[in-house]
């Protein structure tokens, strides 16, 4: 066996190590800042933003804002925070303490109640700690892409307790590989986190699946689903992409904007107190049944609306979950209306989250991905992961034939203008 072999067997299981360190750390903070803002010691954060005052609710979440905007300042105008994925991809030097600084602050703004996700956080601290743990070893770049990149995919996959979808993302979006070196090295080191991480997340689905009595015909009501679920996708990343900044906030103006980004979410949730933090609360709801079609229709604009807020604010956070959020409230609010306004009774919860993996394929791109990781998420009986591909799939299907179409009217459009 070669020294680089070996080297890299070893660092398979020192990536999956730290990677579930860095999930369990970034949880832990989490729940802290959490638990701070809203007053409360047990339970979810959807219970302790119903139980805090409506002056905590708007306060907590401005105060948290005014601090990760003071952070950022601090950390913006002495360094470049690069984006992980380019960094990785692109062989570049890691830079630990930056990513590890920049993960904590977006740990602190979303356990403030931002409408962002915290997926973000763990991927990057562990991509830092995998890379300070393997920087001595003689990898090849490419070693070290692979190792990197199911560094992150195993911080998701901590958080979450979602070891495949963990695996998946490293693989399918991170490295845009099946090859089976990579696939291994992503299964181990996210079933390595997910261990990890279980004395923090007990290894539990974040989500509770009610277990409604389900017809086989959510199959082809999937079907139906894909195109509105294409909409809401396109709507969400169009939505986002305009709310970046074209040029990242260095400057003292973040304190105040994030302030007032988490004062406005305070204020909603005064009335909605699903909508702060990175979107379970929502999802959860969406599984109990809880929303009526007017509460569904309130999110599922406002949800968006709030994390776009943000980014226009010059935060930073992950948009699995708020695009989760997104799908699974227009989901609600689908099988609410068919419920309402007809004789026809579908499961809101199973709707919810057939919805949710097609926006979610759109946003990220990958709709094998997408539809695994939802169903990771709620652990419903297993033939309800054939709903969540076919609506994933198909989203993603018209996608693609939407762009193709595109691209050939713009060549048509550009031939003429050619000739002479």
């Amino acid at each position: 066996m070669s020294r680089r072999t070996l080297e890299f067997g070893c660092g398979i299981i020192l990536v999956g190590l730290l990677a579930g360190v860095a999930g369990l750390s970034t949880t832990l903070l989490l729940r802290f800042v959490e638990h701070l803002t809203y007053h409360y010691t047990f339970g979810t954060l959807l219970a302790g933003v119903t139980g805090s005052s409506p002056v905590r609710r708007a306060v907590g979440p401005m105060i948290g804002g005014a601090l990760a905007g003071f952070g950022w300042w601090m950390l913006r105008r002495r360094t470049e925070v690069p984006p992980l994925a380019d960094t990785i991809a692109n062989h570049r030097r890691i830079p630990r303490l930056t990513l590890s600084i920049d993960a904590a602050l977006q740990v602190l703004l979303v356990g403030s109640g931002a409408s962002l996700g915290r997926e973000g956080a763990p991927r990057q601290f562990a991509a830092a700690l995998g890379d300070l743990g393997t920087s001595r070893w003689s990898l090849t770049e490419r070693d070290r892409e692979i190792l990197l990149s199911c560094a992150a995919g195993a911080g998701l996959a901590a958080v979450y307790s979602v070891p495949v979808g963990g695996a998946l993302f490293a693989t399918a979006i991170m490295l845009k590989t099946w090859h089976p070196r990579a696939v291994g090295t992503a299964l181990i080191t996210s079933s390595l986190a997910v261990a990890v991480a279980s004395p923090v997340t007990h290894e539990a689905a974040p989500l509770d699946w009610p277990g409604p009595q389900l017809s086989y015909l959510l199959i082809a009501f999937a079907i139906a689903l894909s195109p509105l679920a294409l909409g809401v996708g396109l709507a969400f990343n169009n939505l986002m992409a305009r709310a970046r900044p074209a040029i990242t906030m260095k400057s003292w103006i973040l304190i105040p904007t994030i302030a007032a980004a988490g004062l406005l979410i305070g204020f909603c949730s005064i009335r909605y107190p699903e909508l702060p933090g990175n979107g379970k609360s929502i999802l959860t709801i969406s599984l109990n049944s809880g929303l009526t079609l007017g509460a569904a229709a309130v999110i599922l604009f406002l949800k968006p609306l709030l994390t776009a807020v943000f980014l226009r604010a010059g935060a930073v956070g992950g948009m699995l979950t708020p695009a989760l959020a997104t799908g699974a409230a227009m989901g609600s609010v689908v099988a609410l209306a068919i419920n309402t306004w007809t004789e026809h009774h579908v499961s809101v919860p199973a709707v919810a989250l057939t919805c949710a993996a097609g926006v979610l394929a759109i946003t990220q791109g990958a709709p094998i991905w997408a539809a695994i990781f939802v169903w990771e998420l709620a652990r419903p009986p297993w033939w309800l992961l054939a709903p969540f591909l076919v609506a994933a799939v198909l989203a993603h299907l018209l996608r693609l034939l939407i762009e193709r179409r595109k691209t050939r009217q713009r060549e048509g459009s550009e031939a003429p203008a050619a000739a002479p």
